[in-house]
């Protein structure tokens, strides 16, 4: 009997423990990252333009990788008939996805355009040191910059200009998202993109038309003149809207820039299957509206199940519909009445 009692609190404990790791709701598996040593052929990571990444990690053993960012200070336009002097890395806002794996050693060169007036830096929240890069990268108009890191430390992390004024730099643009995959890589989806929100705060009102400078009174008082994903107001809009069929798994990674405010991204008309909050390694299921912080990132995943337009805003409203921070998701494919049904 007594033996039959020790047998079967033994199956309950494994029982449990299978349960544990079926339901942590972790991203993959952990080991020594500083352990990892790399192999094969270098790595020149080709920079893509947001709202694109570059292709999924996979299996893929730990490698050197070399990526090339370019600082500029270039005029674009922020809205409709607006322009603005905006400061970038690889002259998009947001810069280029960078995109490695744990145990990956990165040779990052920072290049200051010759025609650019500031100095710049990068601070990258993957890495483990002084800055976060950036004070390896200070660097004088026409110069360029190069450091190496591990990285250690799986997820989704904001980069931006550190140098002085940070403040500014950051709201002039100069900001993306580094993704550190775990070993095995991420679970595989249909479609990723790449959303980053930021903050603009110009001497002109909303859509005023025209070249606008910077204004510092509505920067320190956190008064932005726009809130908009991709560096312009409705940039993901229209013709630019991103693209999904019915049945497949979107994953959208999205930054929060800031410089000031918290965005509250939602999908209207969706609900986030998983969310890894705060770009961690963990993630909630079921989740309407997902918190950001400033100089903080998500990765949201969810299934299309219906055809149609899905807004795709920061739910502090006022800014979606009257500063910018809307886009779409058009899904293509065969209605279900189940799922959706108007009946008059």
């Amino acid at each position: 009997m007594k033996h039959l009692v020790t047998s079967f609190a033994l199956a309950l404990l494994t029982l449990q423990a299978c349960k544990q790791n079926a339901s942590d709701g972790s991203a993959g598996k952990t080991e020594n990252a500083m352990e990892i040593k790399v192999s094969g052929e270098t790595e020149n990571q080709k920079a893509v333009n947001p709202p694109t990444v570059p292709a999924p990690i996979g299996d893929r053993a730990a490698k050197k990788v070399i990526v090339h960012l370019e600082a500029t200070e270039e005029e674009g336009e922020l809205a409709d008939g607006v322009t603005y002097k905006f400061w970038t890395f690889n002259s998009t806002v947001p810069g280029s996805f960078i995109r490695i794996r744990v145990g990956d050693e990165v040779e990052l060169h920072l290049k200051n355009a010759s025609n650019s007036v500031m100095p710049h830096n990068i601070d990258l929240h993957a890495v483990n040191g002084p800055g976060g890069g950036a004070e390896a990268t200070n660097v004088a108009p026409g110069k360029e910059a190069i450091f190496n890191f591990k990285a250690l430390n799986p997820g989704l992390f904001v980069y931006h200009c550190a140098a002085a004024p940070v403040p500014l730099h950051i709201a002039n643009g100069m900001y993306g998202l580094i993704l550190v995959e775990p070993a095995g890589g991420l679970a595989k989806v249909d479609r990723e993109y790449y959303i980053m929100q930021g903050e603009f705060y110009t001497k002109g009102k909303t859509d005023e038309k025209g070249l606008q400078e910077f204004d510092q009174d509505k920067g320190v008082d956190e008064r932005p003149t726009y809130v908009v994903f991709n560096g312009k107001k409705n940039a993901l809009m229209g013709a630019n809207a991103l693209q999904a069929k019915v049945g497949e798994t979107v994953r959208i990674f999205v930054g929060n820039a800031g410089p000031n405010l918290v965005s509250s991204f939602h999908v209207i008309g969706e609900i986030f299957d998983k969310v890894y909050a705060e770009g961690g390694s963990k993630f909630n299921e079921n989740v309407q509206t997902t918190v950001i912080p400033a100089g903080g990132a998500a990765m949201v995943e969810f299934k299309v199940e219906e055809p149609g337009e899905y807004v795709i805003v920061d739910h502090s409203i006022f800014r979606a519909f009257n500063k910018g921070a809307i886009g779409k998701l058009k899904v293509t494919g065969e209605k279900n009445p189940k799922v959706y049904h108007k009946v008059q």
